[in-house]
């Protein structure tokens, strides 16, 4: 079969299709060779029905990575914040350069305010180093289309990437001092989650740890001087980060590196749907904070309105949290409670969920649901939210209401990407909240 816009001898593209209808889904891998289709058996496999979610229909493109040395390639060039500071300074010694080179280059990319996008903004660095840097090596990893502005002050930054596909990025100057910029792990997202609009999109592709990472920098560097030192880095944009576990957890180790960006490991927060494997790994390899959207109180509804709860169900995912924390010390996990009239707010829902997070030391964030397009749940009235909260709060637990921020803008928790032809379904709303789901309409 020949593909339209693939090059001759090109291994251009990877395709994903999960076949749909099936009891027992199957995924094939699609490799292009020249102007063929070659279907690989070692690439097709089986998928129960409670397995992950999966998008639709996904287009990976190649890693990018030198598969001897591991350090990520942009055609002949390495991508500069695709490496740790290790990584970076063999690279730099590989070209006859002393560490101290390298260092410097660190420091220009990341630090001292000067967030170099190209080797004439390196003052400093030796004519030699700089002349290899523009020869040998990638400093963008994303660039810039759009920036929005909410009646708020909230921000939201759209980044184009080299194959066209666009992320979100989302700045959020708060009156204490403290601003966040909250930055997208993948194009879109596989786990369909009923009440998010990037869950609607299905994945496109997971984002490189160089694209990731530099929506930081690019943050810092675009609204620094009108919105001040952003303290504060979630990895609550589009995606499921842990999910795309590997190149979230580099690019987590590159934002907290002393040298570089410096953002406190306590003050970077990587968030998760509740993959149950992936958090075990993380609480073992990471000193960052982890959150974790909870969203309901009995596996009926999560499995409703989270649907990887059918693989990861709640009592997994509680004792996975439960079995960790008790070697991690003075460290909280945060959990995320997306507030559905009618679905999840209930006082007998607040009495369950203390039941739920006992033994666990964590904090509990109350979320306003942010609509959206073809949205069919609405948000909790802002009395009901307090009289969840104050039953929490009589209980022992540590809970904050969250205000929106953003949602004029489409920028609020639940509401970034661009739904394209091909969206994740919406899924049967169990008989028992059909009527709550009508009464809040």
């Amino acid at each position: 079969m020949r593909l339209p816009g693939v090059e001759p001898g090109s291994i251009a593209w990877k395709a994903i299709i999960l076949t749909v209808g099936l009891q027992t889904p199957v995924m094939l891998e699609i490799e292009v060779h020249h102007h063929s289709l070659s279907f690989s058996n070692s690439h097709v496999r089986s998928l129960s029905t409670n397995s992950s979610p999966s998008p639709l229909f996904s287009i990976t493109n190649p890693s990018g990575v030198e598969e001897k040395t591991g350090i990520p390639m942009k055609g002949s060039k390495v991508v500069l914040k695709g490496m740790r500071y290790p990584e970076l300074e063999n690279w730099v010694q590989s070209h006859g350069y002393r560490p101290g080179q390298a260092l410097m280059l660190w420091k220009r990319l990341y630090g001292n305010n000067i967030w170099a996008r190209h080797s004439e903004e390196l003052e400093g660095l030796n004519k030699d180093f700089k002349r290899m840097l523009s020869e040998h090596a990638e400093f963008k990893a994303l660039s810039l289309k759009d920036i929005y502005t909410a009646s708020d002050g909230t921000k939201k930054i759209l980044f184009k990437l080299e194959d066209g596909l666009v992320i979100e990025t989302v700045v959020i100057p708060c009156r204490r001092g403290r601003t966040t910029v909250c930055v997208s792990s993948q194009v879109g997202c596989a786990m369909n989650c009923q009440f998010c609009y990037t869950g609607r999109m299905g994945l496109k592709r997971s984002l490189s740890a160089a694209e990731i990472v530099e929506q930081a920098v690019l943050a810092r560097r675009l609204l620094s001087h009108e919105v001040g030192t952003i303290t504060n880095v979630v990895f609550m944009g589009m995606g499921e980060p842990l999910h795309n576990f590997e190149n979230v957890i580099k690019a987590a180790d590159i934002l907290v590196d002393e040298q570089g960006l410096h953002f406190s490991p306590r003050k970077v927060t990587v968030s998760t749907s509740g993959l149950v494997p992936q958090i075990k790994r993380f609480l073992n390899e990471s000193n960052c904070a982890l959150a974790v959207s909870l969203n309901a109180t009995t596996d009926e509804v999560r499995n409703w309105v989270m649907p990887i709860n059918r693989k990861y169900n709640l009592e997994m995912l509680l004792g996975i949290l439960r079995e960790e924390l008790r070697l991690k010390h003075n460290y909280k996990v945060l959990f995320e409670y997306v507030m559905l009239a009618g679905v999840n707010d209930s006082i007998e829902d607040a009495k369950r969920l203390i039941d739920l997070v006992r033994g666990i030391p964590c904090k509990i964030n109350l979320i306003s649901f942010n609509p959206h397009q073809g949205s069919q749940f609405k948000p909790t009235r802002e009395e009901k939210m307090i009289e969840f909260r104050n039953i929490l709060a009589e209980a022992g637990c540590i809970v904050f209401l969250r205000p929106s921020r953003g949602d004029d803008q489409m920028a609020a928790c639940g509401q970034l990407g661009k739904l394209g032809e091909i969206q994740a379904p919406l899924l049967r709303v169990p008989a028992k909240f059909q009527g709550a789901l009508e009464a809040s309409l």
